[in-house]
């Protein structure tokens, strides 16, 4: 018994009702319908069953025939089985020729039933045979499942199947995304069934009207896949020929893909923006530090990507301190890691600061030279301590994944969480510089040093913690580089030129100069880098750097006091 047979028995009772639901005929057809309900997962699991042996019939084509047979059911029971036969998990066991989905364990095979998941039985690698598709058979099978998904209770899934749908648009697929279109209720699902929709009429209606309202809708979308579509219309021979013949088709196949390339193009120039801002974060995180350490003290700091390093190493302690002992607190391991590093990397500041630098004050090159040899000894200490390959840190969920849009925009989480990470922390700072009393201080001894320490504020002190403030920074940059890059010895040096160049671009000791610097070197990099390359785009902004302070030595904006001045 099957659905069609229960429908053909109700509409054989009604008929024998004339028509007429009289009370005797009303409780035939409610007893049949209950029937007919109860057994209804029995029904379609016997109706699928010799549709599902027939994968396994025959050649390629045969199969390709039972794809198709299992799809125009419209049974979600079916999707499960095409799943399995797409990942290449469907087998026949050879001594009752039935169908099962297989998983290997060891040299055996675990069965399950196609439609339940149910376990059945475990066999050896022999004695069953697995269903094999081809590339073409696999383009089909996809097409299938979306078919079918087109009616599930889930928007995701009902927009992956449309999707999939508009990849192999087969003609019988146009009444079922009719009907799917009608019922969908999800504005932005229903915009994609009317793309899949679209592209099946383009290919396979015949009439020229439908198929120029069918590119008008195309049009109206932005994305590659698109973009493909309208350009194969517009496709000639050998010879240059079209291989279209529709003139009025082709006419408006290329106006509808000159609009799409316009969008796409706006697009790509937002995605670069996006990615140069995400780069300008980086270098500020790197930067604002050392705006703060050079600026005040005048200190050449070539250890300051080491406080980066730091920051980063800090991350990986902290992240696996978590997972050995409270793994449910991963996603919460960076909000740990950025005081943590703030304070390992700013002790490690002050430290230098006191045993080294504060002897040699005054003198810049014995400075850089000192400051050069810390960061070889700091590498080769972490490189002793956890060894010179790169350490895993692994990403919090919430910052997993991407933002995408239908014009293939895709903004991910952990790159806008620096963005927003790097202005939280300027905003911080200078807050602290502005309002508080060790700011005031940090401020007057930068303007006029010797002014500074007549009116009684311990400079010593402040270039203690000054230095510490700036290497903490640097530490929290690094927790954030740490989401992006590779946590090695060598991290710190990747950043540590672009950092001092940001630093004299935008003016020593300014943070909105660093801002502006750090931004503005990030979009001018991404937007030269697909003309020039990466290396040639560096130099190009290198050379312009130096060409832009010998006309502004004090960068972009300079400070302002006697002492910066004289």
């Amino acid at each position: 018994m099957s659905y069609r047979t229960a429908i053909g028995a109700l509409s054989l009772l009604y008929l024998s009702c004339n028509g007429e639901f009289m009370p005797r005929c009303l409780a035939y057809l409610t007893v049949l319908l209950m029937a007919a309900l109860l057994l209804a997962a029995p029904l379609r699991a016997a109706d699928l069953g010799p549709l599902i042996a027939n994968l396994a019939e025959g050649g390629f084509k045969d199969t390709a025939r039972a794809v198709d047979e299992l799809a125009a059911t419209g049974d979600p029971d079916a999707v499960p089985v095409l799943s399995a036969l797409l990942e290449g998990a469907l087998y026949q066991r050879k001594s009752d020729k039935k169908i099962f989905r297989a998983e290997k364990v060891g040299r055996e095979l675990q069965l399950f039933d196609p439609i339940t998941g149910a376990p059945v039985d475990i066999v050896g690698k022999r004695a069953a045979e697995k269903i094999k598709v081809n590339n073409r058979l696999r383009k089909q099978i996809r097409g299938a499942l979306g078919t079918l998904t087109l009616v599930s209770p889930d928007p995701d899934q009902r927009r992956n199947g449309a999707d999939a749908v508009f990849k192999t648009p087969a003609p019988e697929n146009a009444p079922l995304l009719r009907a799917a279109i009608a019922k969908e209720t999800d504005e932005a699902v229903q915009r994609r069934m009317q793309r899949a929709l679209a592209a099946v009429t383009l290919r396979h209606d015949s009439d020229p009207a439908a198929r120029i309202a069918a590119v008008k809708t195309l049009g109206s979308f932005t994305d590659q896949e698109v973009r493909g579509v309208l350009s194969a219309v517009l496709l000639t021979d050998q010879d240059g020929s079209p291989l279209e013949a529709d003139a009025q088709l082709r006419a408006a196949a290329a106006t509808a893909l000159a609009e799409v390339e316009s969008r796409l193009e706006f697009w790509a120039i937002a995605e670069s923006i996006f990615h140069g801002l995400s780069l300008g974060s980086v270098l500020l995180l790197a930067a604002i530090g050392l705006a703060i350490t050079f600026g005040v003290m005048g200190v050449i700091n070539m250890a300051h990507g080491e406080m980066v390093m730091l920051g980063a190493y800090t991350t990986f302690i902290i992240q696996e301190i978590i997972r050995a002992t409270n793994p449910g607190l991963f996603d919460y391991s960076l909000f740990i890691a950025v005081p943590a590093a703030f304070l390992v990397a700013g002790a490690v500041g002050v430290g230098i600061e006191r045993g080294v630098i504060r002897f040699l004050y005054g003198r810049p090159l014995e400075t850089l030279l000192a400051t050069w040899g810390l960061s070889l000894i700091l590498q080769q200490t972490v490189r002793s301590i956890f060894g010179p390959t790169n350490k895993e840190v692994g990403t919090p969920s919430w910052m997993s994944g991407a933002l995408e849009f239908d014009s293939g925009l895709v903004l991910t989480y952990n790159r806008l969480a620096i963005i927003f990470f790097a202005l939280a922390v300027l905003a911080i700072l200078m807050l602290l510089l502005r309002y508080t009393a060790f700011g005031l201080r940090m401020r007057a001894v930068t303007q006029n040093r010797g002014m500074a320490s007549a009116m009684g504020i311990r400079t010593g002190q402040i270039d203690a913690l000054t230095f510490g403030l700036g290497s903490g920074i640097a530490g929290m940059a690094g927790v954030a580089l740490s989401q992006i890059d590779n946590v090695s010895p060598n991290l710190g040096q990747a950043y540590i030129v672009d950092s001092f160049m940001v630093v004299v671009f935008g003016g020593v000791g300014n943070l909105w100069g660093t801002f502006f610097g750090g931004m503005s070197l990030g979009l001018v990099n991404k937007f030269l880098e697909p003309y020039a390359g990466a290396v040639l785009g560096k130099i190009i902004v290198l050379v312009a750097i130096i060409l832009f302070i010998q006309r502004r030595p004090r960068g972009l904006f300079a400070l302002k006091g006697r002492a910066v001045e004289n």
